[in-house]
């Protein structure tokens, strides 16, 4: 059987899920997913963090036009973020409030302040600037959120349905499945660390779309993280660690790997990393591996998400690159994407926003 719909969605992770969600209504929607379950890959291995200073300049206008969303949907919880350096750090922290300046609120944080927020930081971190904003985001409760909402309202997901061949067929698309043919109006490439390849089997060019890993371990620490600890994060982005629950704490060493699109899973020597990282900031006692993953964030070119038609094949839309920012900024991205999908004015959450940062036509 020939499943039918105006647009095909490739990929249910929280970047298909979103858009999707925010298309119903205006279209049929198949929403086509290649693992048994969505969210497998990169969504389901978010270390779960809300930085309006995250990505630099050109992400903050969709981090900060998706916090109310977020935020009145009960999917973020107060948490403060501390940006912190020694001496060899100081010009980045500079450069990281200028760069911000006017749209991210910092507050300074000497010493004193810094020692009070991160008990037994250790001597020479005498530098901090706070990012009151910083929330945890509930990563899997947004993803379950937009994969209901378009579940109530006509979207169809089709699991376990590997995309291999797609064919231009007049004024639509005809894709084959594991899981079955589709045909389609519009094909939207929201593949993730696929994405390329997604673009390669329709036939438009790939747009050098990398992804790198990104390890995250659970650790158990002695004394325990206190639960009000902000999500720390150092200036020349070495490493970052946030509290978890029972005093655990999760930590990255902020590494960027290159990798195929994979089932990636975390390098021994990357977790080691972040442990001696840690061990130089604070005199905690890491008494515990718990828990280590890895995930694939994957970037274009220029480290900007891409957002738009393909210039040179009909129908395809490309929906990909968020780097390590897909969560933080789905709900903007999400009603950006659909708007210029359906080829409609851009409502007020994201009007301000400028769109043309992000078209796929900016690669020539």
């Amino acid at each position: 059987m020939t499943r039918r719909a105006d647009i095909a969605v490739i990929g249910a992770g929280m970047a298909g899920a979103s858009l999707a969600a925010e298309l119903v209504g205006s279209a049929s929607i198949l929403l086509v997913e290649a693992e048994e379950r969505p969210g497998y890959h990169s969504t389901g291995r978010s270390a779960a963090f809300w930085s309006e200073s995250y990505g630099g300049p050109a992400i903050q206008p969709l981090t900060s036009a998706s916090g109310p969303y977020l935020a009145t949907r009960g999917f973020l919880r107060a948490r403060g973020g501390l940006h912190i350096a020694r001496g060899d750090g100081r010009e980045a922290l500079r450069s990281l409030e200028s760069n911000h300046s006017g749209r991210v609120r910092f507050e300074p944080a000497d010493r004193e302040t810094m020692v009070r927020r991160i008990p037994g930081l250790k001597p020479g971190w005498d530098w901090g600037l706070a990012e009151p904003s910083c929330a945890d985001i509930d990563v899997a409760g947004l993803h379950a959120y937009y994969l209901a909402q378009g579940r109530r309202d006509g979207v169809e997901l089709v699991a376990s349905a590997r995309l291999l061949k797609a064919k231009r067929t007049g004024a639509g698309w005809r894709l084959d499945t594991t899981a079955g043919p589709i045909e389609a109006d519009i094909l939207v490439d929201a593949a993730g660390a696929w994405a390329d390849e997604v673009a390669r089997i329709a036939g438009a060019s790939p747009l050098r779309i990398q992804p790198y890993r990104r390890t995250v371990a659970q650790l158990r620490v002695h004394p325990p993280a206190p639960p009000d600890l902000p999500l720390v994060i150092d200036a020349l982005e070495r490493f970052y660690f946030k509290p978890e629950a029972g005093g655990r704490i999760w930590l990255s060493p902020h590494d960027e790997t290159a990798s195929d699109p994979c089932d990636c899973a975390p390098d021994e020597l990357d977790v080691a990393l972040a442990i001696e990282r840690l061990e130089q900031v604070v005199d905690w006692r890491v008494e515990r591996v718990e828990h280590k993953w890895a995930g694939l964030r994957s970037f274009a070119p220029d480290r900007l998400p891409v957002y738009g038609f393909d210039p040179r094949v009909d129908g395809f839309f490309w929906f990909a690159g968020q780097g390590g920012f897909g969560i933080q900024t789905a709900p903007a991205a999400a009603r950006l994407g659909a708007a210029l999908l359906l080829g409609r004015e851009p409502d007020g959450m994201v009007r301000a926003i400028e769109a043309g940062a992000y078209s796929p036509a900016r690669f020539g």
